[in-house]
């Protein structure tokens, strides 16, 4: 395994792209209600990303392969049951819906990669919950970044957090590398055992993105190649950060500014 440790240019140009990213998480949420489409929010985050911050939307055209089209979209909505990488549509949300944006952006070669819940209108508590829930795997994960962790610290923390709250986590799909790269090694696990895996070292960069379900851990691919879903239909969550790691502990490069981290 690969790792890109980043030079102090590289971390300047990705505080950039990730501050990028969270500012499009920060001002796509007032447009978030029941009877918007996917596809009009969009069109919304397109436009700021390319108009205003003049950069580029990654997820636009990616990763074409032999069995699937390049993904046709600027961003990532994953609404209940859909785990992760569902392609905006017409489709009108309505009151209740769980939806996840998820935002990458490129400024200068940079990639700034990360993902936050939303509710729409208003929604049980049950669905309420297995946000929260997920929001705190999430930052407990990053809580345990620093010169000489390891990754598997990060997994075990979130899957002790999940399963203490009845909750199953995704084994499919994963955090990753990033840089100039959109995704690049270490794999980044949201399970695993406290003690094993690379060491974490200064100037690595990755993100943490636990999915975790209602139900059992299993997903399933529809056919457009992208969109992944709960084989048994029940709900799940996410959320993404970017994380530096630093001499002594780490920074979140896409932290929002509704967001504290100790």
């Amino acid at each position: 395994m690969t790792v890109t440790i980043k030079t102090a240019e590289d971390i300047a140009g990705m505080r950039i792209a990730g501050r990028l990213a969270a500012e499009v998480l920060e001002m796509i949420g007032e447009h978030v209600k029941p009877g918007v489409t996917t596809e009009e929010l969009d069109r919304i985050c397109h436009d700021h990303i390319v108009n205003v911050q003049k950069a580029i939307p990654a997820p636009l055209n990616y990763g074409g392969a032999p069995d699937r089209i390049p993904f046709p979209k600027s961003i990532c909505t994953s609404i209940n049951h859909v785990v992760c990488h569902g392609i905006p549509n017409d489709k009108p949300l309505k009151s209740g819906d769980a939806l996840n944006i998820d935002i990458t952006v490129i400024k200068d070669g940079y990639h700034g990669d990360t993902s936050k819940m939303f509710i729409v209108g208003e929604a049980p508590e049950w669905v309420d919950r297995l946000i929260r829930v997920t929001q705190e795997c999430l930052y407990k994960g990053i809580s345990v970044v620093r010169p000489g962790a390891r990754l598997g610290d990060i997994g075990q923390i979130i899957q002790d957090h999940a399963h203490a709250n009845r909750y199953s986590v995704v084994r499919e799909y994963c955090g990753h590398g990033i840089g100039k790269v959109f995704h690049e090694d270490p794999q980044v696990l949201h399970y695993g055992r406290a003690g094993t895996g690379m060491e974490l070292k200064e100037g690595m960069t990755f993100t943490i993105e636990p999915m975790i379900n209602q139900g059992r851990p299993d997903t399933r691919l529809l056919g457009d190649g992208w969109t992944a879903i709960t084989k048994d239909r029940k709900l799940s969550a996410q959320w993404e950060h970017t994380i530096l790691v630093t001499a002594d502990g780490h920074e979140v490069l896409t932290r929002r500014q509704e967001e504290t981290f100790q």
